[in-house]
């Protein structure tokens, strides 16, 4: 494996010194921005954050708490637990100080990538190259960094990979090994759920029976009690959960019926799902190159280079293929299949693809240093939009370097074959803090209400719009102090009805218009539009209209209401 170098031809003391600079790059974009409302993420956050300030405003673990019913129960209570405890039961209610530890889960699962790259091909290279791939990787930059279950699931269920890949004398032990696998995956699953001891189950057997050379007589003999013993532990640690909890059958119903088993309800026939629609079998297989980001291009070549090699893998390779194919057979048989679901297996994807550099055709690096060219074309476009059509917004000159030193990187890659591979991860990493710098103004004044509105607010009752599943809780960091309460954004109520039924109110207006003539306006803020379409955003893109990007977020009170 050490020929997976031969795709970086420089001296050593170059390339270390290059890869350790990539590195600190990558540790700066993850860190960047944190606090904002704007970092790429997913809707669930919203009912995370709501569940874990109930839960620490009762003063106890348990029950989990929320206002919806529906969702007390939504996930097993570890990473609320971890919420509550970086937030000092919710004294220092900020973003990032939900937020860190889920960086700090990524960056520890990027640490077990590095020593597993760097010892499956005795050249720290190679792991510094599969530590940026991973990084580099969509998946983990969205999903890795807001306050989520999917940091702490990746890291702990990714451990038993990296303990029995960099460790194979591990499969020998009948004890202690199990035992401690046993913990690490019931801590994954009392972040998410029982249902991942399935995946783990099945690659945990399948490494097995390889080593024993598929021998079921052996495999029984010798393997199948370790693995018992460590599915035994690991879900006796998430029963804890019923055991602790004052109210075990809520659990059973909320979690284990509807969270869970309500996922093999396909709405329709199970067969058509399966093969046809958004939520297919097909999709599910798309999903580890579209995880991958701008390296979905190489990602697909790497498994169409594995599938051709199959009988040439080296002795570890096939343990992380093994992880891999069981994440996406187990993952396939629900209705409900999502590429959220195989994110525990990108890091076993970033050392395969550090590995097989070498093996990988040339084209698929520059197809993807094409695309990310076009993205940051697209950022420097909406950069120059962005300043023409909101007044008063400026980006820093550290942006427009940011943006041609990304461009040089994939300047870089094109035309030096040996830096190729490495140029990617580190143009991708570069793009996504271009993204961020672009949109920081809208967490300065611009995207904030002033103070005097804070103050004005404080322990008053304020009604803010809301089209996701708890999504109010986010105006809790635009307006600490006020009791903050949702309604459905998807009223058709004129500015004037939606006043006259909540007194004190936060309306999302397009730029330029006025709320209404009977109303005071106590504040605004600027904010992103909600999901464009694909039409819209062509049309922004290709005849201007900037403004369509952007909302007015005003604070009105009917007149007659102060007090």
């Amino acid at each position: 494996m050490g020929s997976a170098i031969g795709c970086l031809r420089l001296s050593r003391t170059g390339t270390l010194g290059l890869h350790g600079f990539l590195l600190s790059i990558a540790v700066f974009t993850y860190f960047y921005g944190l606090d904002s409302q704007h970092i790429p993420k997913n809707g669930d956050e919203y009912p995370y954050e709501h569940i874990t300030r109930l839960t620490a405003e009762s003063g106890r673990l348990l029950p989990l708490r929320s206002d919806p019913p529906e969702l007390r129960n939504t996930k097993p209570p570890l990473l609320f637990w971890q919420g509550i405890a970086s937030t000092s039961w919710g004294r220092d209610w900020t973003l990032w100080n939900l937020r860190y530890p889920s960086v700090l889960y990524t960056l520890a699962t990027a640490l077990m990538v590095f020593f597993l790259g760097s010892g499956l091909s005795r050249q720290v290279e190679t792991g510094f190259l599969a530590t940026l791939n991973f990084l580099a990787f969509f998946s983990t930059y969205r999903f890795g960094r807001p306050f989520l279950t999917n940091p702490p699931e990746v890291f702990w269920l990714f451990l038993p990979v990296f303990l029995l890949s960099y460790w194979p004398m591990a499969l020998d032990s009948r004890v202690v090994v199990p035992i401690l696998m046993g913990l690490g995956v019931g801590v994954g699953l009392l972040y998410k759920s029982f249902a991942l001891a399935v995946p783990v189950g099945l690659a945990l057997s399948w490494w097995h029976l390889h080593s024993r050379g598929y021998d079921p007589k052996a495999f029984l003999a010798k393997d199948a009690l370790k693995i018992v013993l460590t599915m035994i532990v690991s879900l006796a640690l998430f029963a804890s959960w019923f055991l602790l909890d004052p109210d075990p059958h809520a659990i059973w119903r909320d979690f284990v019926l509807r969270e869970n088993l309500g996922k093999f309800e396909a709405g329709g026939s199970y067969l058509s799902g399966l093969l046809w629609g958004s939520s297919s079998v097909w999709s599910l297989a798309l999903a580890y190159p579209l995880n991958a980001g701008f390296l979905a291009f190489p990602i697909a070549t790497l498994l169409v280079v594995a599938c051709r090699r199959r009988r040439e893998l080296s002795d570890v390779e096939p343990l992380l293929w093994i992880w891999v194919i069981a994440l996406f057979l187990v993952y396939s048989v629900p209705s409900q299949r999502s590429g959220r679901y195989l994110l525990p297996a990108m890091p076993a994807l970033a050392v395969l693809l550090a590995l097989n550099c070498h093996r990988i055709s040339r084209k698929a690096f520059v197809g993807s240093l094409l695309a990310v060219a076009g993205v940051l074309g697209a950022i420097a476009f909406l950069s120059v939009g962005f300043q023409g059509a909101v007044p008063g917004a400026h980006l820093p000159s550290a942006h427009w370097l940011l943006l041609m030193s990304a461009g040089l990187v994939v300047l870089i890659g094109l035309v030096v074959p040996n830096l190729t591979p490495l140029s990617v991860p580190a143009a991708s990493l570069l793009a996504f803090l271009s993204l961020a710098v672009l949109l920081r103004p809208l967490d300065g004044p611009l995207g904030r209400y002033s103070a005097n509105v804070m103050r004005y607010v404080d322990r008053k009752d304020v009604w803010v719009p809301y089209d996701f599943v708890a999504k109010y809780e986010g105006h809790r960091f635009l307006l600490p102090g006020a009791r903050i309460h949702g309604y459905p954004d998807d009223q058709e109520l004129t500015p004037l009805e939606l006043i006259a039924r909540y007194p004190l109110i936060v309306v999302r207006l397009p730029l330029g218009e006025v709320p209404c003539q009977a109303c005071a306006i106590l504040g605004r803020r600027l904010d992103l539009q909600g999901r464009q379409s694909l039409e819209e955003l062509q049309r922004i893109l290709l005849g201007g209209g900037f403004q369509r990007l952007f909302v007015n977020e005003v604070l009105v009170e009917a007149q007659g209401s102060r007090h």
